[in-house]
């Protein structure tokens, strides 16, 4: 049950998770017409994961999910009928992930936690513009300086930059430096008022409130503009922490995947990228008919 933090079935639960991608398929909106959004992770979910975030690549299995996927979308809507939109909701930066993904024109694409937004085009990604005030300009340089503080002396441990956060890497660290420079991070977010947002390995802050719950919803909006008689539906898919604030937002309706152990809030878990391939191959194939 969306919504609820629990332990969910046992990785590998593929057949599972494919009966209920199919019943996602077929259900009916409550108003004449249906907008279903799939929107994925990318790290962990289609591409598994690595030390060296710049060689991360989704398997070929996923590969070709996505650009099925990605062809449904781009498919002219009949009068009547129902839509379907791809996004991939990443923690990565815009354009990281626009490099990384190399995904088809069509698909929208959400960074940074849902601080930047944008759309793959022919010509590149049509981002829509991030701007930060002169106070989070000021807080986000103090942020990294701070961070830049906590992985001293810490052999591993680094910070990444991105336009509204900084995030600290602790992979390639041992557990005790791990530890100590992630408790340093969380003292840096409390001192400047910031949230910290912990994931597989790694504490995001961002100077901009964001989280892949808002990015979803925010989505689903966009899906449903102008329309009151269109019915978004979303299916998310995700493995790490910070994937669970877009489960939290699904509602009776939708479908939430999680992809690998741990607890989670989503109805269905598979057991990796390939795993996930095949659901949405099968999903594929029912919007097809």
């Amino acid at each position: 049950m969306t919504g609820q933090q629990v332990t969910g079935p046992e990785p590998g639960g593929t057949e599972a998770a494919e009966a209920a991608v199919l019943a996602f398929a077929r259900r009916p909106g409550s108003t004449p017409r249906v907008a279903r959004l799939v929107a994925l992770d990318f790290d962990g979910t289609l591409a598994p994961l690595v030390d060296d975030p710049s060689a991360s690549t989704m398997t070929p299995a996923a590969r070709t999910a996505v650009d099925r996927l990605a062809a449904l979308a781009a498919r002219p809507v009949p009068a009547g009928g129902d839509e379907l939109r791809l996004a991939l909701v990443s923690g990565r930066n815009l354009a990281d992930l626009a490099a990384r993904s190399g995904v088809p024109a069509g698909t929208y694409l959400v960074g940074s936690h849902g601080a930047e937004t944008g759309r793959v085009t022919a010509h590149g990604v049509d981002a829509v513009p991030l701007r930060l005030t002169d106070a989070q300009a000021d807080r986000l340089e103090r942020l990294r300086e701070g961070l830049q503080d906590a992985i001293d002396g810490r052999r591993g441990a680094w910070v990444q930059d991105k336009p509204s956060a900084a995030v600290l890497h602790t992979r390639l660290c041992n557990a005790d430096d791990a530890r100590a420079a992630e408790a340093d991070a969380d003292a840096v977010a409390a001192r400047l008022g910031l949230h910290a947002m912990h994931g597989k390995d790694v504490v995001e802050i961002a100077v901009v409130p964001t989280s892949k719950g808002i990015a979803v919803e925010r989505l689903r909006e966009e899906l449903e503009e102008g329309d009151e008689r269109l019915r978004g539906l979303v299916l998310y898919a995700g493995d790490d922490t910070t994937d669970e604030a877009a489960f939290e937002v699904l509602g009776p309706d939708d479908l939430g995947v999680k992809v690998g152990p741990g607890p989670t809030r989503a109805s269905e878990r598979v057991a990796d990228a390939d795993a996930l391939a095949a659901v949405l191959e099968r999903l594929a194939g029912a919007l097809e008919d």
